[in-house]
């Protein structure tokens, strides 16, 4: 029978965490499925754990594709979709039993092109549903999901700017589910992380968001987001990540090149080229950074010099922003080099804090990444800090 539900899996030595995802997927109330997993050139046991479901389910289905990327291995995945609607699970996640099924049945109903859920974060000794301030059940149609949820995805205006640590809460593919043929017939896909750095969840959801004319988001957390490793939190340096936001900015500006509201989007823009000097700071005072203390103030220098990332600290308004962000900002935009230093080793250290999480020693190589790749950091510009920090 013709799956109406395909979810896509992409896995890069995935050994340790692979069943609990699978088995989370398995057990789903909604029987109407398949999974579509994508072993990412894996050299650990990941690829004979998935034989092994695979001869246990005809539900899984192996793509084994030579290492390339996340990005090469979920494209991989949804050109193989059979399914009405597809959706995305990273392979250190687990969703609830009904997340599908609920999803599927809330898209039919209310004709939606894209269903999100909320998630939880898990720390391995304790989780935190991650808090959507509205209501259990939220409805766009028409114009609503290009005020409502394209220009939010291009970045935050007034009182959204006032948590940048948690900028692309709204931009995560794995918390959807999408109508296959508006994914298909539109052609959208994956950018490469080697050519945009960073944000390639929220690049994919700006262009399905630009096509979908319906969108419902059920604030119910269905997903549980695993943080419980410290590769996920912890900042590799790259020494080409501005250049690569830049591009990533560009494409963004492609996005939205036709919309009727072109100065609102590009003040969204702007709001986020300013909030992404974080992101691109923690990366410069990155412990595996070899520059010395002057170089990487010289580097926090050129980062707020660049002439975009000027601008928009020139006009970012920090008025809605906490007294701490407040002062980041200020000194972002009067570059002070030393200051800003500073606070973003406090930011790092918050970061990486253990507070008594289950922390993965060997596996160095999160969901579907490959070595030249951000783990879960080029995806997390959602969860810059841990919960309550």
């Amino acid at each position: 029978m013709k799956p109406i539900i395909s979810i896509v899996v992409p896995i890069y030595n995935m050994e340790a965490y692979l069943p609990r995802c699978l088995d989370s997927l398995l057990a789903q109330t909604y029987p109407l499925f398949e999974i579509i997993t994508v072993n990412d050139g894996s050299t650990d046991g990941s690829l004979a754990v998935l034989k092994r479901y695979a001869a246990a389910d005809t539900r899984v289905q192996i793509i084994d594709s030579v290492n390339r990327g996340v990005a090469a291995a979920r494209n991989l995945g949804l050109a193989s979709c059979r399914g009405e609607y597809i959706g995305f699970v990273d392979p250190d996640d687990w969703v609830d039993r009904e997340m599908y099924g609920e999803m599927h049945a809330a898209a039919l109903e209310h004709n939606a092109d894209i269903v999100m859920c909320a998630y939880t974060r898990e720390f391995g000794t304790h989780a935190n549903p991650k808090p959507f301030p509205l209501p259990d059940m939220t409805f766009l149609r028409g114009d609503e999901v290009q005020s409502g949820m394209t220009r939010r995805l291009i970045g935050p205006i007034g009182a959204e700017t006032a948590s940048p640590e948690h900028l692309d809460a709204w931009g995560t593919v794995w918390s959807k589910l999408y109508r296959s043929e508006l994914l298909k017939e539109s052609g959208i896909a994956f950018e490469d992380l080697s050519v945009i750095g960073s944000n390639e969840d929220t690049l994919f959801n700006v262009a399905a968001f630009r096509k979908a004319s319906s969108f419902l988001f059920l604030n119910r957390p269905y997903y549980h987001y695993w943080r419980a490793n410290e590769d996920s939190i912890t900042t590799r340096h790259k020494p080409d990540h501005l250049k690569r936001f830049l591009v990533q900015y560009e494409k963004l500006e492609e996005a939205f090149g036709d919309c009727p509201n072109d100065a609102e989007y590009r003040k969204a823009l702007s709001n986020r080229v300013a909030l992404n000097v974080m992101g691109l700071g923690l990366n410069i005072i990155s412990h595996s950074n070899p520059a010395s203390l002057k170089g990487k103030l010289d580097q926090i220098k050129g980062l707020l010099s660049q002439p975009r990332m000027k601008a928009a600290l020139a006009e970012f308004d920090a008025s809605a922003s906490p007294l701490v962000w407040k002062l980041f900002f200020t000194a972002a935009r009067l570059r002070l080099a030393l200051p800003l230093y500073f606070m973003l080793n406090g930011i790092e250290l918050l970061r990486t804090k253990k507070k008594g999480r289950n922390i993965r020693g060997a596996d160095s190589h999160p969901a579907g990444r490959d070595h030249h790749e951000p783990g879960r950091t080029g995806n997390d510009a959602h969860e810059l800090l841990p919960a309550n920090e």
